[in-house]
């Protein structure tokens, strides 16, 4: 093609300069600037519009600007760079393609390729993850980058047999429990009006084992709830809280963490199977580069958030003494066994569970 079109425009100053014989010297080489800046506008085009040869549109709810799409967009830089031009991402950002479950739907029609999902969207593909959103599991972000990488591929194989090819792990970070009067133990706990998120059944379980009856509500809702007093304690991520302007209605944050947010990114196998196995392993290879990156940066912000909230005047309730630590733990524990059956099998929450307790032991160990 950009032969052919080289050939075209030589032939054409060749025909201009032997029947224009009056032509100046000097206009013909003004002629020849003008077509070979035309030249290489022209080839410039065809080798953008020609050269990237696998396009996966992937879509997020994260908005333009924020860590998580800076982050893709460099990924997305990455790859490109990587195989010429011929592999790279269309961006949708800021929930533009929909909701986490329009977006599923989308890429189930091949409209859409990839996305980036919370343990919610993640939950509709493949159940068994949710065992990540459960309450009281994880007490640290090493705990939760070991069991991540030691199931890795268990969960990877999971997601392939219903239709997607697991890119990597990109958790929302710690949930909190924020509220409008302390909460220091499990009575303090059944006391508050707790906003659920509607139709979530990690949260419904949850709360059922903490013997608390929440008030289902949309994430949109939940500012006039606050306002109103209709709840007075909601769960979220301190980046979240902050970007919804949440906790301007609220007055304490547990400190002990409720549980991480589980979140990943996806891509269709039938998108995934179109690219060749050399591109695939530049994907799959930046993937783990960059969404480790990712969560790096999102733990970063969500410490961040935690110090805005105290400028905020904003009480951070400290760790319960050990023993009512443990209630809490316990009723985790609770939590996930009404969930066994439902979302994920028992022997994984088992399994998950005992690799915890020899993690923590060897860190114990370790002099």
């Amino acid at each position: 093609m950009k032969k052919l079109l080289v050939f075209a425009l030589i032939k054409m100053e060749s025909t201009k300069a032997k029947t224009d014989s009056t032509l100046k010297v000097g206009s013909i080489r003004f002629l020849t600037k003008k077509l070979t800046v035309f030249v290489l506008i022209t080839l410039f085009f065809v080798s953008a519009s020609f050269a990237q040869k696998y396009q996966i549109k992937f879509a997020s709810l994260a908005p333009d600007g924020s860590t998580w799409m800076n982050v893709m967009r460099d990924f997305d830089k990455a790859i490109r760079e990587q195989t010429n031009g011929e592999l790279g991402f269309k961006i949708y950002p800021g929930g533009v393609a929909g909701d986490e479950k329009d977006v599923l739907r989308k890429i189930r029609l091949g409209q859409l390729h990839s996305a980036g999902f919370t343990g919610v969207g993640l939950g509709e593909i493949y159940s068994e993850v949710r065992i990540f959103d459960s309450p009281f599991l994880f007490r640290n972000y090493e705990e939760v980058d070991f069991i991540q990488q030691k199931f890795f591929d268990q969960f990877a194989r999971g997601f392939e047999k219903n239709g997607f090819v697991l890119l990597g792990w990109a958790d929302v970070g710690f949930v909190h429990v924020y509220t409008n009067s302390p909460v220091k133990t499990l009575d303090d706990m059944k006391k508050v009006k707790m906003w659920m998120w509607e139709g979530d059944p990690v949260a419904e379980a949850t709360f059922k084992a903490f013997g608390i009856n929440p008030i289902p509500l949309s994430v949109m809702d939940v500012m006039t709830a606050l306002q109103t007093g209709m709840v007075n304690a909601v769960y979220i991520s301190p980046l979240a809280i902050i970007a919804l302007q949440w906790f301007t209605k609220i007055k304490y944050m547990m400190e002990v963490p409720l549980a991480d947010a589980a979140g990943a990114v996806l891509i269709s196998k039938q998108m995934y199977d179109k690219i060749p196995a050399p591109y695939q392993s530049i994907l799959v290879n930046n993937a783990q580069k960059y969404f480790q990156q990712l969560m790096k940066l999102s733990r970063e912000d969500n410490a961040r958030s935690i110090a805005t909230l105290r400028q905020n005047g904003i009480q951070i309730i400290p760790a319960p003494p050990a023993d009512q630590l443990q209630m809490f733990y316990e009723k985790g524990k609770e939590a996930r066994r009404l969930m066994a059956g439902k979302l994920y099998s028992l022997e994984l929450v088992e399994e998950v569970e005992q690799a915890l307790v020899e993690f923590r032991k060897s860190k114990l160990e370790q002099p």
